[in-house]
């Protein structure tokens, strides 16, 4: 038995893994890869596999680097089964879709910029169409939690609660090969435990092999009870000099966090009467798909659902599907607080809103998730002065506040503590590390070889892994 890492190994996107035993191959994940235009536009178009060899997909959540590249699979000729909770099949029927349009829609943009100005650049093609995501969604099976299902010839399937996302799952497979039997458990994109919303993360028992996620393997978060706080500095202060706040946001689960929280500090009589727009038509359809899925929420948020209170709607907020109405924002007077996708800054209207406040020395970005490398995001983290948006180079006098502890990953303390945990309930001795930088790696690989694991590996992209 092996596995095979062909994406998110030493980086956090384009998370595509290949599980191999003599009788199945089973391919977890088929996300989209998030970086430098070329090298995207190339690794996202020629997937590293062969479709056909292809016996079953297994999607632990709907972010796009983790599922947005599963159309670009159906399209080259697979035509198995995909497996993933309920939630994770509402939301990709939305989130894909989304994808696909802004794809198209970008694509339309840059182009006729490019011919606009006679650049130098190659047109970008959108790699798939809406038709794509329906004939994708098509071939996806919803399987609930803890719910053990044989998916291939000597493979079974259990799903358990990640706390990372909605419908988010660490995916456990037993495999049967001959007179060898495993157990695999690759833990997703983990989440952090005492956050609001979500459950915590469940720990796997019996597991061989642990594929752990490392994206804060050298970072420590906040308190997310401080985050409130924190953001509220930041828009009392912006609100004074009258500008605007800005902030990318994923529209899964970081965009309701975040209507969360200005929601609690509304509610204290906190936060200033500023208008509050979530300006993304996919986090709109997304906070729609969390009211259908009560069965994900902890305790606290299913107390006030049944209160009959609603946890992601206050007066001053607004969301905003319209086109025309998402342009009056940037050009409507005085403070206001937007929260847009994407949440690295890549595509989607924030680049709008990005456009129209940056060079204002009165305006605040606020980055709360990862950002990946090459990315814009990450670009304003690193605090660069010029930055390019829309192919064009623009001046960054806007303030830029990193507020990490609003992240759903968990940290490097959580992530030992979970992997610890495992081992306490299996005979776990194997680890790989993906979705995580080489940095970040290094350490959380360090941590846990002090912790006496016996094997911690960090596999570069194309290794395989005997186990």
């Amino acid at each position: 038995m092996e596995i095979q890492f062909l994406g998110a190994a030493e980086s956090v996107t384009g998370s595509m893994h290949l599980v191999r035993t003599r009788r199945a191959t089973i391919l977890l994940e088929c996300g989209l890869f998030q970086g430098r235009r070329q090298e995207s536009f190339e690794r996202n178009r020629n997937l590293p596999l062969e479709p056909s060899a292809i016996d079953a997909v297994v999607l632990s959540h709907a972010h796009i680097d983790h599922s947005g590249a599963l159309p670009v699979l159906c399209k080259s000729g697979y035509q198995g089964p995909i497996y993933a909770t309920p939630a994770t099949h509402d939301l990709c029927a939305v989130m894909l879709e989304d994808s696909a349009m802004i794809q198209e829609a970008d694509a339309r943009y840059i182009n006729r910029a490019i011919r606009r100005e006679q650049a130098a650049m190659e047109p970008v093609e959108a790699l798939y169409e809406f038709d794509d995501v329906v004939a994708t969604l098509g071939q996806m099976l919803a399987l609930p939690y803890h719910r053990r299902e044989r998916i291939a010839p000597g493979v079974e399937l259990t799903f358990l609660d990640a706390g990372h996302v909605l419908g988010s799952a660490i995916v456990v497979l037993d495999l049967t090969d001959d007179d060898d039997q495993k157990r695999l458990v690759f833990s997703g994109d983990l989440g952090r435990r005492g956050m609001p919303i979500l459950r915590d993360p469940e720990v796997p028992t019996g597991a061989h092999l642990l594929v752990l996620e490392s994206t804060y393997g050298n970072r420590l978060h906040e308190p997310f009870e401080q985050m409130g706080e924190r953001l509220l500095e930041v828009i009392v202060r912006t609100a004074a000099r009258g500008g605007k706040i800005v902030i990318p946001s994923f529209a899964l689960e970081r965009a309701q966090e975040l209507v969360y929280a200005l929601k609690q500090l509304r509610d204290a009589g906190r936060l200033p009467p500023l208008p509050v727009y979530v300006d993304s038509p996919l986090t709109v359809k997304v906070t729609d798909v969390f009211r259908m899925h009560p069965e994900c929420y902890d305790q606290e948020l299913r107390r006030r659902l049944r209160s009959g209170e609603s946890p992601f709607e206050f007066p001053e907020l607004h969301y905003v599907m319209d086109k025309e109405e998402s342009k009056a924002i940037d050009a409507a007077p005085g403070p206001s607080i937007v929260i847009s996708a994407s949440g690295m800054c890549e595509a989607g209207r924030v680049l709008h809103h990005l456009k129209a406040t940056l060079e204002g020395p009165e305006n605040t970005v606020i980055i709360v998730g990862f950002q990946a490398e090459h990315t814009l995001g990450r670009r304003l983290v690193e605090h660069r002065k010029r930055v390019r948006v829309f192919g064009v180079e623009r001046d960054v006098h806007a303030e830029v506040v990193v507020l990490n502890g609003f992240s759903a990953h968990a940290d490097q303390r959580e992530l030992v503590d979970f992997a610890r945990a495992a081992r306490e309930k299996g005979p776990l001795r194997q680890v790989a590390l993906v979705h995580g930088e080489p940095v970040a790696q290094a350490a959380l690989r360090e941590l846990l070889a002090a912790e006496g694991f016996p094997s911690v590996s960090v596999p570069r992209r194309g290794e395989s892994l005997r186990f």
